[in-house]
């Protein structure tokens, strides 16, 4: 398949690599332009290393309007601060029935391009993700990737749910059989961990990130940051409950992810410490594990809970601890909530709208 990747970070090297190696086709794009010109410079010769390894020859296009007309498949590789302006950039290309996967969803950004759709009379299948398929980090020269895990499984959930199915099948098709389903959007928003054990980490190593100091992550996963996160589990959990959702615990997150049977949190992260070593953690201040995560994670779980009608006590207490910390008002970062109108909706329309999507 012709399979359009846009971001050329992380996730959408490696995903590329994947793609290549197994048959298909990946044309690589991404809203920075600039993001993919060390690839370029080397002829777009992409080599990669870890539980993968080889070289590729991608193709890569600015031109986003040859890049959706000529995919079969659209696969979002940004980071959250980036799902608008991809999904922006996509909308006016899309055709009737053109799949498009969010690659780790996010802040119900499903949702927001399925409006924008409706506004067009497009109807296509959005699928997201619960979680990456791949972890791996871009090395500094941008024309290689280190892919270091592949998951064994990854949560699937479709606008409409009534595709769910279709879009399992096609997601298998691309990368094996590895995809569960999952009753909607909202569950594969709240799956991700990566809010709650970020926010941990960076708050807890706050000195170390501002003295640009070498630490590994799991060795400062201590068991008092272990606790801080699993505070924060047990809100994001009732929140799921809530919704008469079922979502995997953090713990079986990393048990699954990175194979290790350990029961509790710092047992883990002791474990992969002594398996693995790092990764690093952060360094500067402009962190995604903040930056991202707090507002497209941890702010979207305190509006979907107010939807509700509960309080995240924990999540607000610590959004407006990290929020005077970075000195940066972090509830006005995410740029997906406002455009959602959540506030306008019913509990029975969110309900509706996160299952069916907008028509």
């Amino acid at each position: 398949m012709r399979v359009a990747i846009l971001g050329a970070g992380n996730i959408g090297l490696a995903s590329t690599a994947w793609l290549f190696q197994s048959g298909n086709h990946p044309i690589l794009w991404s809203p920075i332009a600039q993001d993919m010109g060390q690839l370029q410079a080397n002829h777009n010769l992409l080599s990669f290393t870890g539980v993968m390894t080889g070289q590729c020859q991608p193709e890569i296009s600015t031109d986003i309007g040859y890049v959706v007309d000529t995919a079969d498949v659209i696969f979002i590789c940004v980071p959250g601060y980036a799902h608008k302006t991809a999904l922006d950039a996509i909308v006016p290309h899309l055709r009737n029935g053109q799949p498009v996967i969010i690659n780790n969803a996010c802040s119900l950004s499903a949702l927001y391009l399925s409006k924008r759709l409706a506004a067009r009379h497009i109807n296509t299948p959005i699928i997201t993700w619960g979680t990456t398929l791949l972890t791996a980090r871009r090395q500094a020269n941008g024309c290689e990737v280190a892919i270091m895990a592949i998951r064994k499984f990854v949560h699937v959930a479709t606008l409409p749910i009534g595709e769910n199915h279709a879009a399992i099948a096609l997601c298998t098709a691309l990368f094996g059989h590895r995809f569960r389903a999952q009753k909607n959007i909202l569950a594969t928003s709240l799956i991700n961990i990566n809010p709650i054990a970020h926010l941990g980490l960076a708050l807890c190593n706050i000195t170390r990130i501002e003295r640009q100091e070498s630490w590994p992550q799991y060795h400062y996963l201590t068991p008092g940051v272990a606790n801080l996160i699993a505070s924060l589990e047990k809100e994001r959990q009732l929140l799921a409950r809530q919704f008469g959702l079922q979502i995997h615990s953090i713990e079986e997150h990393f048990q699954q992810s990175f194979d290790v049977s350990q029961p509790t949190l710092a047992e883990i992260a002791a474990e992969l410490h002594r398996k693995r070593g790092g990764p690093p953690g952060p360094t500067t201040m402009d962190t995604r594990f903040i930056m991202e995560d707090t507002p497209y994670g941890l702010v979207f779980a305190e509006a979907v809970a107010q939807k509700a009608g509960i309080q995240l006590t924990l999540h607000s207490s610590v959004i407006n601890v990290v929020a005077a910390i970075w000195d940066k008002d972090l509830r006005h970062e995410n740029n997906i909530l406002p455009e959602l109108g959540l506030e306008d909706m019913s509990l029975a329309e969110f309900n509706q709208v996160i299952g069916s999507g907008y028509r």
